[in-house]
């Protein structure tokens, strides 16, 4: 059943020649990988990357057009960077969490060594640290949303 054709040759109905630039990265027994890339960047451009790119780079090439097609597929507007985005706040909210923690065993930390002479000013000696950490977190945050491109 193998007709020696890549992906991209079956799908544009056409023969495969034996340089072809899309034998490589698009191989027959996987067409849903072509389809969703021509289906966003069309072959004439895929194939003019291809050959604009030393060899050795080719491959990843590939694969970053097959993941950010396949993103755009499942999120029209927003695509890649939607994802992008998200892991960015999962992060964000990572470091939140990590700098509360750090705070929380500061002062845990600061009891366990002077157990009954400052429990009263551990309070705001807490409020105070986790402020610090919360602002530094916040500054984070901000230099990194405006490099993303959302607000």
């Amino acid at each position: 059943m193998n007709s020696g054709r890549c992906a991209a040759c079956r799908y544009l109905r056409r023969r495969c020649p034996p340089d072809c630039i899309f034998s490589p990265y698009f191989p027959s027994n996987n067409p849903q990988r072509f389809a969703s890339i021509h289906r966003i960047y069309g072959a004439s451009n895929v194939a003019k990357l291809l050959q604009q790119l030393p060899t050795h780079l080719r491959a990843e090439a590939a694969d970053s057009l097959y993941f950010e097609a396949q993103c755009r597929v499942e999120d029209p507007v927003y695509g890649c960077v939607g994802l992008i985005f998200l892991l960015q706040q999962q992060i964000h909210n990572a470091v939140s969490q990590l700098a509360k923690t750090q705070a929380e065993i500061a002062v845990l930390k600061s009891q366990a060594q002077h157990p009954q002479a400052q429990q009263v000013e551990v309070e705001p000696e807490f409020n105070n640290f986790l402020q610090q950490q919360l602002d530094y977190v916040a500054d984070l945050n901000f230099s990194n949303q405006g490099s993303s491109g959302f607000t």
